[in-house]
């Protein structure tokens, strides 16, 4: 893949934007040293040292859209927690309603008022009538799967070559080569994954279709844009024909939400008119918070009743203690009421589409066989002329050493991207002059590796 610039020009100038990382970061190596004789890796979730620096970056404080180290320097941020602070740091809506509700409770394995509230809203908003509620997206997806299973009778679900679904073990599996396997990089994984799991290419419907056919899988899970292994979009009609072909199967469609939330109010799903079964939010529908919800249509609801109330009493393996708590309700009501408003996302998707413009210009300007994929309020620069239309596609024009050192060298002068890819997301908070920011770092970092 010719990325139009040198993989040695890029790893010197990694090396030495590195080396200015360290003198600047004083502070946070010193507490690096520390936390590495207590945590594994040296930090909370091993996740958190996957950046593209020597050494983490330890917060003080963040707010809005802005970081401030432990070294007294400050970021704005466009990775914004990878979605999860997508309408801000700290959102005083919601840092009111946790001190608010975090001196009556906490948690009580018992409903509060906001649970009225929290149905209702997420209802009305998205279109379906009944929720649960979940820690994570990742927990939520996997409950998702197993309530899938059980209202079908099925054991086999689908998912998209590339797809990203937090920690589920039922996704891990890839097709190499055109077959299907699960994915080497699965730890601890002591049964074959591909024995319940099918998985095609997105946008391939002829392959969806092939997997379908034999009326055994029980349920898609699907983002309705992939956005994990480098953005990848639907194609026109690809989803609307897709329902078909669930309807003819008798399979559900579950839909994961939880990147794709920044398309509108409603979500990709509600902005596209695709009628999910099923239909997950994770990260930031509490701003940022550790929950999730669920939702179902009345159909799917009524089946899963049926379907719980037919089995033996006991463990549903489907909930946890914590699901549902009084902290996170509240959160919950704080967003969906006062954040995720017409006017937060008008000013989100305006913003986004002139970081996209800007990011377009310089590519174009630079002679760089590059592009830009958009959704919503967030965009990625892609290592590629056009935007991939499958995760193979998109997992090929991956380039981790060449994405490091722009991320280094931005991160170096003030500015963060979402580190496992190339995604750039605005919130509520972010202005122009932010972006205007960004767009001169990013073309100064590629000018200077073009020139090197």
């Amino acid at each position: 893949m010719d990325t139009g610039i040198c993989p040695d020009k890029a790893a010197a100038l990694y090396a030495a934007e590195a080396e200015r990382y360290r003198h600047t970061h004083p502070q946070s190596g010193r507490l690096a040293a520390r936390t590495h004789g207590h945590w594994l890796y040296g930090v909370p979730l091993h996740w958190m040292q996957d950046w593209s620096m020597p050494h983490p970056l330890f917060v003080e404080r963040a707010q809005g859209v802005h970081i401030r180290d432990v070294d007294g320097l400050d970021y704005v941020d466009f990775c914004l927690g990878d979605t999860g602070a997508m309408f801000g740091h700290s959102p005083p809506a919601v840092a009111h309603a946790l001190a608010q509700q975090a001196a009556q409770g906490l948690t009580t394995m018992l409903p509060s008022a906001d649970a009225a509230a929290v149905g209702e809203l997420l209802s009305q908003r998205f279109g379906l009538p009944y929720w649960q509620s979940a820690l994570s997206a990742s927990d939520a997806n996997r409950f998702l799967i197993r309530w899938a299973r059980a209202i079908t009778g099925r054991s086999q679900i689908l998912v998209f070559n590339g797809c990203y679904h937090g920690t589920v073990d039922d996704v891990f599996v890839d097709l190499v080569d055109g077959v299907p396997q699960s994915r080497d990089s699965l730890l601890g994984q002591v049964y074959p994954l591909t024995a319940h799991t099918r998985v095609v290419e997105f946008n391939d419907l002829a392959a969806l279709e092939a997997a379908l056919q034999d009326g055994q899988v029980a349920c898609v899970l699907a983002e309705p844009a992939m956005t994990n292994i480098g953005m990848v979009l639907p194609e026109d009609g690809f989803w609307a024909a897709a329902q078909d072909l669930f309807r003819r199967y008798g399979t559900l469609l579950i839909m994961d939400e939880t990147h794709t939330i920044s398309s509108g109010p409603g979500g990709y799903c509600r902005r596209h008119g695709i009628d999910a079964d099923m239909l997950v939010l994770g990260k930031p529908v509490a701003g940022g918070l550790p929950t999730a919800v669920y939702g179902m249509s009345a159909a799917v609801a009524e089946r899963a009743m049926a379907t719980k109330a037919a089995a033996p009493p006991g463990h549903s393996g489907i909930g946890t203690t914590l699901s549902g708590n009084l902290l996170s309700l509240a959160a919950m009501r704080a967003t969906l009421e006062q954040l995720m408003s017409d006017a937060a996302y008008e000013h989100m998707l305006a913003l986004a589409d002139y970081v996209a413009d800007g990011l377009e210009r310089h590519i174009a300007d630079l002679q760089l066989p590059w592009c830009v994929t958009r959704l919503g309020a967030r965009c990625e620069f892609q290592f590629s002329p056009t935007p991939p239309v499958n995760g193979s596609e998109a997992g090929a024009r991956l380039d981790d050493a060449l994405s490091h050192t722009i991320h280094l060298y931005l991160l170096n002068r003030g500015v963060l991207i979402t580190p496992f890819h190339n995604m750039l997301l605005v919130c509520p908070q972010t202005q122009q002059t932010d972006a205007d920011r960004l767009l001169s770092v990013w073309r100064e970092a590629v000018q200077t590796l073009k020139a090197a």
